[in-house]
């Protein structure tokens, strides 16, 4: 019994599952039947829900679809486009930016909706489209290139170049240009701006993009202040206290602008203008004047005791001074650039090479190495005064070892402020009276005891023709011998040059007695002798005939002699040094002196012989 009832149970079981079968079949054929419906009405037209844009274009077909978006789509004539800048107004439609509505591939594109390769993903499209609706982005044709030319031209109202401030020297007028603040507007961020509202079809207002460019330098005031202060007055250059009472000198506003120089500061601040001096023109300026405020040292000079064998100081020192150039171009350069008005120069002391403690040991001075003295009898009083002015400028002198020595250089100023007189001297083919007659007396000494003492003669010049004075011997007599061994200085063009070839210091001395004048030479001497030989007077020519001329001063019947006939010679003089008994070296002198006429001087009316 209990096994029927469970067969009773089994085929209720199987009939009811049946029955859902055929339910859950006849529903999918249901189903079916309506979605082939469904997609039979559609076929050709557009599903449910979908719009372009705006336009509802549902249940349409493509052609429908075109008509209507055709009707409807006036965005790209109608809609507006503003762009703005502060109180700048731009207004445009779409169209006349490039942009314009393409209403079939629109419609194709809403057509597509719902019809993709998929099954499932179509239907899930057609469901969504049927319930929530979907709407597409017209397509349009956008030609951005017309934007980008209409932006171009609002930026040629907006842009602004970027101005740098401005300092420039008209003559001392300093003239000041403001800078400015540029700006430019940045076109393709605002065609982004641009591409959003048409990609929606949407109005509105789009700010243009505008990117500010400041300038590195705004204000140039300060700058401008310090020029016009540096040219506002002359600018002053003084020598320090305690050197010579020199100057002062002036640079006047209009010079001062050649040498100021505005230039960019650079480095990690903000860039300024920056007020400088040209330097090279102010270290050209200076060099200018260093010779005027320079003074030369000048060695002590001294005597040397022969008894002692000590030096005897009898002229200090002068210690000289020098401008010292590149601190000098910096304190002027600070002076101007912090805008004063004057400044001091830097100068510096220059020792000389012997002071007034200097020894004879020091200088290596041990003894006399030569000593010569020249003599001129008959010799007038203002001849005797010109000789002793002279040879007081080397009395005590120091000659540095190795070095040449310019008797030039060293005789005082020929003039009658230095104690000289008039006196006969040779100028212009004859003698006649003139300031320092009788200083060659001391150069011709000067040459002999170089030529004697063995010493290299650098320069030496003799007279245009024999003087007397110069072969004197110490009792009076002539001595032609001497011929040859005179020697002539006239600054600045005729100089008497030696050379102290030893490595010690030598020390001259000149000794003025009656007629006669010796000069000394004191040093340490190396062992050199002098051996030398002249040809005396050959090749002797009679003077020319005496010349007479008239001297309208002199009374009638009055003849005077002013200069005197002398006969022309040559001489040729050599030498030969010795030193430690082997030749050191040779050098010959050759004088031609000319043959002198003798001349006459007459008064008025005089009958001339």
């Amino acid at each position: 019994m209990e096994t029927t009832q469970n067969r009773k149970h089994y085929n209720a079981g199987i009939q009811l599952l049946f029955i859902l079968l055929v339910g859950v079949l006849l529903a999918a054929l249901a189903g079916t039947a309506i979605l082939f419906a469904y997609e039979s009405k559609h076929a050709s037209t557009i599903y449910p829900g979908v719009s372009v844009g705006n336009v509802d274009v549902s249940n349409m077909t493509v052609g429908q679809a075109v008509l209507k978006l055709k009707e409807q789509s006036d965005y790209s004539s109608q809609g507006k486009l503003l762009f703005t800048y502060g109180e700048m107004r731009w207004l445009y439609t779409p169209g006349q930016l490039g942009y314009s509505l393409n209403p079939y591939v629109s419609a194709e594109k809403a057509f597509a909706v719902g019809r993709d390769a998929s099954l499932v993903r179509s239907l899930a499209a057609q469901l969504n489209s049927a319930r929530q609706g979907v709407r597409i982005g017209p397509v349009a044709t956008y030609d951005q290139r017309q934007a980008y030319a209409v932006l171009q031209q609002i930026a040629s109202q907006v842009d602004k170049p970027v101005v740098e401030a401005q300092i420039t020297l008209n003559g001392t007028d300093v003239q000041v240009t403001a800078g400015q603040i540029g700006r430019s507007v940045d076109i393709n961020a605002t065609l982004a701006l641009l591409d959003e509202l048409l990609v929606n079809e949407r109005d509105g207002m789009i700010p243009l993009v505008v990117i500010e460019h400041q300038p590195q330098i705004m204000d140039a005031g300060a700058a401008a202040e310090l020029a016009r202060e540096i040219l506002s007055q002359p600018f002053t250059v003084s020598m320090p206290e305690g050197y010579a009472n020199l100057g002062p000198w002036t640079i006047e506003p209009a010079d001062l602008a050649k040498l100021i120089i505005i230039e960019r500061g650079s480095g990690e601040a903000a860039a300024e203008y920056q007020i400088s001096v040209n330097q090279q023109a102010i270290t050209n300026y200076l060099a200018r004047l260093a010779p005027a405020v320079r003074t030369e040292p000048v060695n002590a000079r001294f005597i040397f005791n022969d008894d002692t064998r000590q030096l005897e100081l009898i002229q200090p020192a002068t210690i000289g001074q020098a401008l010292s150039l590149d601190a000098s171009v910096r304190a002027l350069a600070e002076a101007m650039q912090s805008g004063a008005h004057f400044a001091q120069l830097v100068m510096e002391r220059v020792d000389p090479q012997v002071k007034d403690d200097a020894t004879a040991e020091s200088l290596g001075i041990t003894e006399l190495v030569i000593a010569e003295t020249s003599y001129f009898f008959g010799s007038d009083a203002a001849r005797i005064q010109n000789i002793g002015a002279a040879a007081s400028s080397f009395h005590g002198l120091l000659v540095p070892p190795g070095a040449t020595f310019s008797m030039a250089s060293q005789l005082t100023d020929i003039s009658l402020e230095n104690g000289y007189a008039e006196a006969l001297i040779i100028v212009g083919g004859e003698t006649v009276k003139g300031v320092g007659g009788g200083v060659c007396q001391v150069s011709t000494t000067l040459f002999r005891t170089a030529f004697f003492g063995g010493f290299p003669i650098v320069e030496r010049h003799a007279h245009a023709y024999r003087v007397g004075y110069y072969e004197q011997r110490a009792n009076g007599s002539r001595d032609t011998n001497l011929a040859g061994l005179d020697a002539t200085v006239y600054v600045p063009l005729v100089d008497f040059k030696f050379t102290n070839d030893t490595p010690y210091w030598l020390l001259m001395e000149t000794y003025l007695r009656g007629y006669s004048l010796t000069w000394k030479f004191y040093s340490t001497s190396d062992g050199r002798s002098v051996e030398w030989d002249t040809t005396g007077v050959t090749n002797v020519q009679p003077p020319p005939e005496p010349l007479y001329r008239e001297n309208p001063e002199l009374p009638a019947g009055t003849i005077k002699q002013v200069d005197w006939a002398v006969e022309g010679a040559s001489v040729f003089v050599t030498r030969n040094v010795y030193r430690g008994g082997a030749l050191y070296f040779s050098d010959s002198f050759r004088t031609d002196y000319i043959p002198w006429q003798a001349i006459y001087e007459y008064g008025p009316g005089t009958d001339v012989p």
